[in-house]
């Protein structure tokens, strides 16, 4: 996979949380897009971004179980079950608000990728791709999400 472009940000450290406020823009590739690519993004709110973990090297990859953030009181959980970094492709995705698109930038808040971060693909968020029925998950995620945002 080709990177659509980078994240440029003032978050450039490897931290859990609080990325509610950070702002952030997504700059595409000049060479393969041109601002008709981002036409009608900014009609949206929110935006989802498939991006590559790409400071995480290949020998810190998990591929079983582990304690979420290496925290011996919550339970043992399995990669799949997880949405850490250190994932088997490195692949992340986010929801994040979209502030504008301009040229080939589009601005973003909320997104939890730092400085050079390869974007992968950028989509519009439609509430109807949501969940229709109540999201249930176990307490250690309420607890690893308390300040996420």
């Amino acid at each position: 996979m080709v990177p659509i472009g980078f994240v440029h940000s003032e978050r450039r450290e490897l931290t859990d949380d609080d990325w509610g406020e950070v702002r952030s823009v997504i700059r595409l590739d000049a060479a393969r897009f041109t601002p008709e690519a981002l036409l009608g993004l900014d009609t949206f709110s929110h935006a989802e971004v498939v991006f590559r973990f790409h400071r995480v090297p290949p020998h810190k990859v998990q591929t079983g179980a582990r304690h979420p953030r290496g925290n011996p009181d919550w339970p043992l959980t399995g990669i799949f079950a997880q949405r850490g970094k250190s994932r088997p492709n490195r692949l992340g995705v986010s929801r994040c608000r979209l502030l504008k698109a301009d040229g080939l930038d589009v601005h973003v808040t909320g997104l939890d990728a730092v400085d050079g971060t390869p974007v992968l693909d950028l989509k519009p968020y439609l509430r109807e791709f949501g969940p229709r029925e109540e999201v249930v998950q176990p307490a250690w995620a309420d607890e690893v999400m308390r300040h996420y945002y």
